[in-house]
């Protein structure tokens, strides 16, 4: 049984010489290695006022195949896509959002190649992507930070924190800008992934403390727990346990990895505050532009619900629209 190919140019020019050799169209069939329908049709709809010539049937077969087709992707889906690059979802996210909500099946790879395909022709979609450096290994001592004070170890920190099974779970750390001039307090909620950015002045302890406060208080509902590194920025971490009913935990020196949603949360935020940057000139609308990108993203790890889907119970629709 033979399968169905579409005849190439090469097999029409072969056909034309076999109709000028006077080869009945059976013949030429089995010559040329197609059914004699094939040979039917093609001689039937791709002649010309001339009759059958090769180059003329090659052209309207062309012509036809690309009038018919219909891609499958439509402008509104690619437009669609365009929209959440530039909310900065990556070609993975958008592939895996689409295939949830939209039910069409589109690879992040295609979106890459739309993307590269935009960059060609003078786009800027490519603006969006998250580029990240290779992490450079730091040579030399360690900083030698005095202890903080009745700290308490992550070591006591309740088992259920580490199933993100629940809400309320907290991580915390600081960005520092240029020239160690002003600096970014970074939370992030343990299950939801959601995220939370302030402004403060400096590292010092005060400022952080009301910053955490201020972004946290109006979540004290879901605050049980808050875990950081051993910076002396969270000196008054008493005071923030106390203010919000909450435990405050220490992960172990050098050993970033116990807090590894916030460090990558705060790879994240570099993308729009990246190192080097004066933070003297960041507003807090930038701020919450930035905190709107990240929240209404969706997550792989969240099944393709987005930081404010699982916490705040809003649809990214929602979200985007307003």
């Amino acid at each position: 049984m033979r399968v169905y190919t579409q005849l190439t140019q090469e097999q029409r020019y072969q056909i034309y010489a076999l109709m000028k050799a006077d080869h009945s169209q059976a013949e030429i069939a089995e010559i040329v290695g197609v059914h004699k329908s094939t040979v039917s049709r093609e001689v039937r709809r791709n002649r010309g006022l001339k009759g059958y010539r090769p180059q003329q049937a090659h052209r309207l077969a062309v012509y036809r195949r690309q009038v018919k087709a219909h891609p499958r992707i439509t402008p509104e889906y690619w437009h669609l896509i365009e929209c959440l690059l530039r909310e900065d979802w990556s070609p993975e996210q958008i592939s895996l959002w689409l295939a949830e909500e939209r039910h069409i099946a589109i690879s992040h790879e295609w979106i890459y190649q739309h993307i590269l395909q935009d960059k060609a022709q003078g786009g800027d979609l490519y603006r969006h992507l998250r580029c990240q450096k290779a992490r450079k290994k730091r040579y030399g001592t360690y900083d030698r930070r005095g202890q903080l004070r009745n700290r308490v170890s992550i070591d006591a920190r309740p088992a259920i924190v580490a199933h993100r099974t629940r809400l309320g779970d907290w991580e915390l750390d600081t960005i520092i800008g240029k020239g160690h001039k002003q600096a970014l307090v970074s939370l992030t909620e343990r299950k939801s992934r959601l995220a939370l950015i302030a402004k403060v002045p400096n590292k010092g302890a005060e400022g952080i403390t009301q910053a955490v406060l201020k972004l946290l208080t109006p979540l004290s509902d879901h605050v049980h727990t808050l875990t950081s590194d051993n910076g002396k920025e969270f000196a008054q971490h008493e005071a923030i346990a106390e203010a919000l009913d909450a435990d405050f935990y220490f992960a172990h020196p050098y050993a970033s990895w116990e807090r590894g949603l916030n460090e990558n949360t705060n790879g994240l935020i570099r993308q729009y505050f990246p190192k080097g940057r004066d933070f003297t000139a960041i507003t807090q609308k930038d701020i919450q532009s930035t905190m709107d990108k990240l929240n209404n993203r969706p997550r792989k790890c969240l099944g393709m619900k987005t930081p404010n889907q699982v916490f705040f119970g809003i649809n990214p629709s929602v979200a985007l629209a307003s």
